[in-house]
């Protein structure tokens, strides 16, 4: 019997990590909270199964994920729902984090433009591609992390990440003006996942 302070030290600090991850992929607040409540579920029923020492954050994400497809191919269809308030929120929450201070407002007013225009070259991504490059850049997962956690090879993964920047920086080649998108700031990425 999995003992439920282990498991409340070793999982549930994971549970913000897990709520941003589930609104992103759910695009509804409501299905993200479901979501991420079965995700618990099954950790706690399959929490024998887990490997004390392992990265539990990787282990939980899979569960989310194949919970979520799981769904999906139930459902027979991807909730169609977006609740853009929730999406304003976790992103002011995250710019909160960061302890960045306001600054003048003609960057504020670039920033929330980039930000924009960031949001939707990653909404234009394939969703491999984008589920990558966000483990990569957002969550600071190594390659060998997100090969475990997405069941693929790590090549596979480093190839992902690569297609998903040259995208991305064609996309955005209009507001970095010759720079690499790799010198972009990891803060507007953050904010426009």
């Amino acid at each position: 019997m999995v003992s439920r302070a282990y498991f409340e030290q070793t999982a549930l600090v994971h549970l913000d990590f897990l709520n941003n991850i589930a609104v992103k992929i759910t695009r509804n607040e409501d299905d993200a909270q479901d979501l991420v409540q079965e995700t618990f579920m099954r950790a706690f029923r399959f929490f024998d199964k887990y490997e004390p020492g392992t990265n539990c954050k990787a282990w939980l994400y899979r569960i989310l994920k194949n919970t979520f497809i799981n769904h999906y191919r139930q459902q027979h269809r991807r909730p169609s729902e977006v609740d853009f308030e929730a999406i304003e929120e976790t992103h002011e929450v995250q710019v909160k984090h960061t302890g960045l201070k306001p600054g003048d407002p003609e960057e504020s007013l670039i920033n929330s433009m980039l930000r924009a225009e960031v949001r939707q070259a990653l909404e234009t991504l394939p969703a491999d591609y984008r589920e990558a490059l966000f483990l990569s850049l957002v969550e600071g997962f190594s390659y060998r992390e997100i090969a475990e956690m997405v069941g693929c090879p790590i090549g596979t993964v480093m190839s992902r990440i690569h297609r998903a920047r040259k995208l991305m920086q064609r996309a955005l080649s209009v507001h970095t003006n010759g720079r690499p998108w790799s010198s972009m700031p990891q803060v507007a990425l953050a904010q426009g996942a």
